[in-house]
């Protein structure tokens, strides 16, 4: 197995030695830098509004794009985090703790290779894990059937529940306002209409792709816009004296390295997201550090932590979207959408079928971490002068962008004003707290999950107990529902632990 994916990885680099690949990944890394330096957008939103442009392209070109797209976002994001002390990314909000003080120090030079170099180790990481732990996950799933993969998506719904840093009760609200939106349309196994409600225009459902634009493009800078957000911070640049200088020091972090790259390839491959992985890693690194008190003051350490953590976890998180059709974040799930839409059918079989595709997109990986991370260290000061242009002229054009896109999918004015909705309900839930994830997943597999549940069903004839029926089916559903309940095992287990000491004295 070890053999064989190294040779279907060299397989991946002789496609990816097409020029036309090449230059895909390095627009789509320029764009994805722009992306996440730009606050009110993102790696999700960049390719939400940017995916209508792959669908003349090839399904490996596409994706190599967006997954550059996203890859560029990554590293953007913490520029913006070091210079104005403005995430440009969620996941980047740790990385504000003591990278704007570096920056306020006259350090942002220290600061911006640090959290590139760590983006870098903790992608690439991330991808040794995807490129030897992918094939074997796949092939297991190959012996999936209705009821195992009702179970992989349930798995996956709970753990977004119980392992969510959001209220469980918040989760759920915009989980099954997902499945009510996921369900209207045609039903894919009788045929039969749904909440169409006489539109003949709602017979194709909610497009997944205008949903996710309004979603996140429409509805960030909405909410941006509310704010009156100001660009006000460091001016940058890049000393390769101290970039070299800071080379030599990091590799003296290499426990928080592996720390931080295994907390975010554990909460990418579970739906956890970078950004959970990002302040946990910046936790644990504060409490094992000998520099603790540091913390917060301008620490090198508290950037290396949380750029490791959130590049591994948004690596990662695109394994379970392909060995399983299961997105481990809302960027996994927009490119699921992208797969869906250029007729790929992610999960096991994908390996065999879309071969080429899937070992050049691994492939892409490697090269594009490298071409991003010389990318992002050598134009800082170009990324840095685009947030001195006033945001009200940045947020007519970004609209626009997501009017045009939206437009293209179907070619239908409709489309524009659904996405508007969408964007209102996006803004909406940023205001309420509430979170976009569990919407979009089951706005992408609500309809996956019921065609599963009812094929089970089919199959059984009615009975549940096919959930319980095997070991491997069993065991997923017995793991689904100690997610579900994650919370509430916690706080019985906190409430024994402080009654405990009590009794003792």
């Amino acid at each position: 197995m070890l053999m064989e994916s190294i040779s279907s990885l060299f397989h991946g680099f002789g496609i990816l030695a097409d020029p036309v690949n090449i230059l895909y990944m390095c627009v789509g890394i320029t764009l994805g830098v722009l992306i996440g330096v730009l606050p009110g957008l993102g790696g999700a939103n960049g390719v939400a509004i940017l995916l209508p442009l792959t669908f003349s392209m090839s399904p490996t070109a596409a994706i190599i794009m967006l997954s550059s797209i996203y890859w560029g976002a990554l590293f953007g994001g913490a520029i913006t985090s070091i210079l104005f002390n403005i995430p440009g990314e969620p996941w980047s909000v740790a990385t504000t703790f003591d990278g704007h003080p570096m920056a306020q120090q006259g350090r942002a030079d220290e600061a911006l290779t640090a959290a590139f170099s760590s983006s870098f180790v903790g992608a690439f990481l991330a991808v040794i894990v995807l490129t030897f732990l992918a094939p074997i996950v796949a092939e297991f799933a190959l012996e999936f059937g209705p009821a195992e993969f009702f179970a992989v998506q349930l798995l996956t719904f709970c753990s977004f529940v119980g392992m969510g840093r959001e209220s469980p009760f918040k989760v759920l609200a915009a989980m099954m306002l997902g499945f009510s939106l996921a369900a209207v349309g045609m039903d894919g196994v009788t045929g039969t209409l749904r909440m169409t409600f006489g539109t003949v225009e709602l017979m194709r459902g909610f497009d997944f792709l205008i949903a996710v634009i309004g979603l996140f493009g429409v509805g960030e800078i909405l909410l941006t816009m509310e704010e009156g957000l100001a660009f006000r911070g460091k001016s940058a640049k890049i000393n390769m004296r101290v970039v070299l200088q800071t080379w030599a020091r990091l590799p003296t972090f290499w426990v928080t390295y592996l720390r931080s790259a295994a907390v975010g390839c554990w909460l990418g491959i579970t739906p956890g997201g970078a950004t959970p992985a990002s302040f946990m890693s910046y936790g644990l690194a504060r409490r094992f550090s000998r520099n603790r008190q540091k913390f917060g003051t301008g620490e090198i350490e508290g950037v290396v932590a949380p750029e490791t953590a959130a590049h591994a976890a948004g690596t990662s998180a695109l394994l379970p979207m392909l060995t399983l059709g299961i997105p481990g974040s809302p960027t996994a799930a927009v490119m699921l959408g992208g797969l869906l839409i250029w007729g790929l059918q992610p999960g096991p079989t994908l390996f065999i079928e879309q071969k080429d595709f899937v070992w050049g997109l691994i492939a892409s990986m490697y090269l594009s971490n490298v071409v991003g991370f010389i990318i992002v260290l050598t134009t800082v000061p170009a990324w840095a002068a685009i947030l001195r242009i006033p945001f009200s002229i940045i947020a007519p054009i970004i609209l626009v962008m997501c009017a045009v896109g939206a437009y293209t999918v179907h070619n239908a004015l409709l489309d524009v004003s659904i996405m508007l909705v969408f964007g209102v309900i996006g803004y909406l839930f940023k205001k309420l707290q509430y979170p976009l994830a569990p919407l979009v997943l089951a706005l992408v597999l609500g309809d996956m999950a019921e065609s599963s549940f009812r094929r089970a069903m089919l199959i059984s004839q009615g009975e549940m107990s096919i959930f319980w029926s095997n070991w491997l089916v069993g065991l997923i559903c017995l793991l689904a529902m100690i997610m579900l309940f994650w919370p509430l095992i916690g706080f019985v287990l906190d409430r024994l632990n402080t009654r405990k000491p009590a009794e003792m004295l």
